[in-house]
């Protein structure tokens, strides 16, 4: 097991950034694809952005794309989530997952690990 705790979240105006980051502790962090997930009030989680171990082969969600970097530093057992021209869509819980081996897959189901989640809120 790995412990994630999510942070960087709050509220910001349309057009804004923020950067959420996720920090583990517990097991090997570097054995570990990191995901990013949200929820928004009412409506399923659903994937954002996923890393395998390496860091490598970055995966985003088509509505993310172009505005959002996912990044790990595994020095620091810490995924980071760049957030740029946030839109009142993406208004949510941001949950941070970690899968042991994995390789930065889209579904939720495969992430054994999650972290508490960090709301963020974007202002129109």
């Amino acid at each position: 097991q790995v412990q994630l705790v999510e942070s960087g979240g709050g509220l910001v105006q349309t057009g804004g950034s923020l950067r959420l980051s996720c920090a583990a502790s517990g097991r090997t962090f570097s054995n570990y694809a990191m995901a990013w997930f949200r929820q928004a009030p009412g409506k399923e989680r659903v994937f954002v952005a996923a890393l395998k171990p390496s860091g490598g082969n970055p995966r985003y969600a088509d509505f993310v794309k172009d505005r959002f970097t996912i990044s790990r530093d595994n020095a620091k057992n810490t995924v980071y989530l760049q957030m740029n021209n946030l839109k009142p869509e993406d208004t949510a819980v941001y949950y941070c997952a970690a899968h042991l081996y994995g390789l930065g897959y889209s579904e939720a189901r495969v992430y054994e690990n999650w972290g508490q989640g960090t709301q963020v809120t974007v202002s129109s």
